[in-house]
């Protein structure tokens, strides 16, 4: 992990979702005391407060289904050039908002790591894929294409600002999925993306597939950005989120990923997203993704804090 410092970034997005509440979602994390938590455990915390979206003005699309292109590519700009120049001084933590922050956050991350001659690697921890192009997406809610748009798949040409360093698929590693469409579906297989679903992790547990990924990111001396979405958890213990899938991962394998992810030392950047506080109970969604983030930084699960809710 990049030194001592850790940067917040707030970036209220909800263009890229169908329901209202994701903007919510820097307040609801600093209300749950992530600098605090973050700085308990030795870290400098500076919190850059909330980003605003860029100007952008896409061309009209043919796919009437689209939504908030504009907004989408001005929030893709700020975030990119947030992420590229905080990714030189610390460890930048992005608040959300919906995953269309991706885009953003996954660009400029790879900008950055190619300007350190080192190659991007993601781990993406949701149970969506987020492989759409702005053709095939059918909802229109673009916080369903960022890994299609960081991935260098075409039709995204004059729609979201110009991509200056795709992420190779086969750097990117997705766990937990289990929803996922017919036209992702057949994108994946064509992609070399690495994918552990949810039968597979029953099957083999989480704790291997993420440690051979690991090691690939250690062997290749990369720069590793992770995207958590709320939606990789279970819904029972994370219900603060407007895509609710059952069948996610536990509170104590969220915890063990995130303690794998401390232990490797490679993380150099992360999304917090999805999180809906007006969807939330009594905050415990946004006080999880707290203790989460935390367990990353090194805080052990045996030291996790008791709460009542």
């Amino acid at each position: 992990m990049r030194g001592s410092r850790c940067v917040l970034v707030g970036a209220p997005v909800q263009a890229g979702t169908g329901r209202r509440g994701c903007d919510m979602g820097p307040g609801a994390y600093r209300a749950a005391g992530l600098a605090e938590a973050i700085g308990d455990l030795g870290f400098t915390v500076a919190d850059a407060g909330d980003l605003a979206p860029s100007p952008w003005r896409p061309a009209p699309h043919p796919n009437p289904a689209v939504r908030h292109l504009a907004e989408v590519g001005g929030w893709t700009a700020t975030l990119a050039e947030a992420a590229d120049r905080l990714g030189a001084e610390g460890l930048p933590i992005f608040l959300g908002g919906d995953h269309s922050l991706s885009a953003g956050t996954i660009a400029g991350m790879s900008r950055r790591a190619a300007a350190e001659g080192r190659a991007l690697f993601v781990l993406w921890l949701d149970s969506h894929p987020d492989l759409h192009t702005l053709d095939t997406t059918t909802s229109g809610n673009l916080h369903g294409v960022p890994m299609a748009y960081v991935t260098g798949r075409p039709g995204f040409e004059g729609y979201l600002p110009p991509l200056a360093v795709p992420v190779d698929a086969r750097n990117v590693c997705m766990i937990g999925l289990r929803s996922v469409d017919p036209a992702e579906r057949v994108a994946l297989k064509a992609s070399g993306v690495t994918v552990h679903d949810m039968r597979a992790i029953d099957e083999e547990g989480i704790a291997r597939p993420l440690g051979a990924f690991l090691d690939r990111v250690a062997a290749a001396h990369g720069v590793l950005h992770v995207s958590l979405d709320v939606d990789f958890l279970d819904p029972g213990i994370a219900p603060g989120v407007g895509t609710t899938v059952p069948g996610g991962a536990t509170f104590r394998e969220a915890h063990l990923v995130m303690e794998l992810l401390h232990d490797s030392g490679l993380v150099r950047s992360l999304d917090l997203v999805e999180l809906n506080p007006f969807l939330d109970e009594r905050g415990r969604t946004a006080l999880l993704m707290v203790d989460l983030a935390a367990s990353l930084l090194g805080r052990r699960v045996l030291d996790r804090p008791t709460r009542s809710f």
